[in-house]
């Protein structure tokens, strides 16, 4: 059993005697080193899983209009994030590329002689798990500048320990990683196995033995000789209701979830100045994103609320989620984006105009009501298995986080 001693540090507790607590600012070097307009780099990106290149033609997330004032990055290089310490999903990471990032975070080199830079991603992962800093923070954004990161401690073991302990948990976190994949890549089989079942059951019924006919929609082929098919101007009414005084708002995820905002969750929005144009939503409403449908946003309203125009509240009296599953069975397959002649990057436009004129095939209203018990059913089965694997996901990684702990600390030594 090793000798312990206090840390001083009260979110650490007790260290190996042999072991020290320095100033920030003696094991790690802040740089600003500047990009220059006459190089190329390689952009790069700080995520949750690391530091990340990144594809300045991708059109996903933020990219400048220019890259004045990026700061270089070099292979081994850790890069923080001490802003938004109370929220921020990324706290930290170790390059393993050269590159230029954004001149928000700060690069630190660690100080070769005293430490190992694997040993420290290890230990940022432990403080940024817990948002450790945020309490040193005085500034509303709960941000730390690079004289209050120099001032603040971290452990120091004896550098050949920082080696053994880094090694270790590249090893074993190595481990646990490649399983969280494995469980992952279940449940991405398993979301896929719904989107097939929904569109299936929607294009094609759930009598394998029915005779069929060519549909004369291009994106199901053939559906039953019992189907007929229609155009949403047909089947469908655009409501616009009136606001109510006590009103939430209401939105359409993308995962097919509409309900009030303050049901998911209230950062990330851009709230409107004024409401103009805005419209009432009951329970059991069609709901149809008119920039978002395209990746799923279709569903149900589980609430009564007030919505932006730019959400298509729909009845009709057909069954409302065998029509929900249609639009949504068209979004997996992509047929939204292909009809598309929007501009606007990962969107198309889904107004009523556009939705008034597709074609939507038509089982018997008995039929759709089997259809939508069946695709319920199926959903809510393979719902409970993704939960589980889910659940062996959050226990992988809080093992993995107790086991980071450990060693970084000290609790426990590699042997």
């Amino acid at each position: 059993m090793r000798e312990m001693k206090d840390s001083g540090i009260s979110w650490v507790g007790e260290i190996p005697k042999e072991w020290s607590v320095w100033r920030n600012k003696y094991i790690f070097k802040i740089t600003k080193d500047i990009v220059l307009p006459s190089k190329s780099y390689q952009l790069l990106s700080l995520t949750t899983t690391g530091i990340k290149e990144k594809d300045e033609n991708d059109n996903g997330g933020k990219v400048p209009e220019n890259y004045d004032g990026y700061q270089i990055v070099k292979e081994n290089d850790l890069v923080m994030c001490l802003f938004d310490l109370d929220c921020s999903a990324v706290f930290s990471g170790l390059s393993p590329y050269n590159g230029m990032i954004s001149p928000a975070y700060k690069v630190l080199k660690v100080k070769k002689r005293i430490a190992n830079e694997q040993y420290y991603r290890y230990w940022f992962n432990y403080v940024g798990s817990k948002r450790f800093y945020k309490q040193y923070s005085k500034s509303l954004r709960f941000t730390l500048n690079a004289d209050e990161f120099n001032r603040l401690f971290s452990l120091l073991p004896p550098l050949d320990e920082q080696q053994r302990i880094a090694e270790f948990l590249d090893r074993e976190c190595g481990k646990i990683d490649g399983l969280k994949a494995d469980i992952q890549a279940q449940i991405d089989t398993l979301e896929q196995y719904k989107r097939s079942v929904i569109t299936e059951a929607v294009t094609h019924g759930l009598n394998p033995s029915a005779p069929m006919k060519d549909s004369g929609i291009p994106w199901v082929g053939q559906f039953p000789t019992h189907w007929t098919k229609k155009k949403g101007k047909y089947i469908l009414r655009y409501m616009s209701k009136p606001v109510k005084q006590d009103d939430g708002v209401i939105t359409c995820f993308r995962d097919g979830e509409v309900t009030l905002r303050s049901n998911r969750r209230e950062d990330g929005f851009t709230m409107a100045d004024k409401e103009i144009g805005y419209q009432g939503v009951d329970v059991g409403d069609l709901v149809v994103h008119g920039m978002d449908g395209f990746a799923g946003a279709i569903g149900i309203s589980d609430s009564r609320g007030k919505a932006s125009p730019v959400l298509n509240v729909l009845n009709t009296k057909q069954n409302k989620k065998y029509i929900m599953y249609y639009l949504r069975s068209m979004a997996y397959g992509d047929v939204f984006t292909a009809l598309s002649t929007g501009i606007r990057v990962r969107s198309c436009d889904l107004r009523w105009n556009k939705l008034a004129e597709l074609l939507y095939p038509l089982p018997p209203i008995d039929e759709q009501n089997n259809i939508v018990n069946y695709i319920d059913e199926q959903i809510a089965r393979t719902n409970e298995i993704i939960a589980d694997k889910k659940s062996q996901i959050e226990t992988l990684d809080g093992y993995k986080k107790s086991l980071i702990y450990e060693y970084v600390t000290g609790k426990k030594e590699v042997g």
